[in-house]
């Protein structure tokens, strides 16, 4: 993976990371969130306090805090294995953040712009991972080494 898409990667998933550490503390918060309380349409509060803020006794701003550092520890190592449980491990998390966006949308009827946020966050980074994997398959799993061993021969 380059340099420039595995930055792209890395800054999506700290801003990932920061907006559900935001919401973990709002979840445990007993007192308001003035910048996320905007009316009865978007109310950070109402979301990340309802029943569905958690999975069992797991806040969902936890698990998206544990996704976002995995995902991020995923950008370095080098392998085809590795961007393989990249890509899987962003999906997932973009299908569970679209699961809770329909949440927010139908259920709720009311939406957290942090939550918003972090949708759009692992939605760039799985864009972004599958672009980085489709590069390194047209260039063969050694990458930068593949190429300058086809212009050796």
């Amino acid at each position: 993976m380059n340099n420039k898409l595995r930055l792209a990667i890395v800054v999506l998933c700290v801003v990932g990371a920061v907006l559900s550490a935001v919401s973990l503390r709002n979840h445990y918060s007993t007192t308001s969130s003035d910048y996320c309380d905007l009316n009865e349409t978007f109310n950070c509060d109402l979301v990340n306090r309802s029943v569905y803020a958690s999975v069992g006794p797991i806040p969902v701003a936890l698990i998206g805090l544990m996704g976002y550092g995995f995902l991020i520890a995923l950008s370095f190592p080098p392998g085809r294995e590795f961007a393989i449980i990249r890509i899987v491990s962003c999906f997932a998390g973009l299908a569970f953040a679209l699961y809770l966006a329909y949440i927010e949308a139908r259920v709720l009827a009311v939406w957290c712009l942090l939550c918003i946020g972090s949708l759009a966050s692992i939605a760039g980074v799985a864009a972004l991972s599958t672009v980085a994997f489709a590069r390194s398959r047209r260039t063969g799993a050694g990458g930068r080494l593949a190429e300058a061993k086809i212009g050796e021969s």
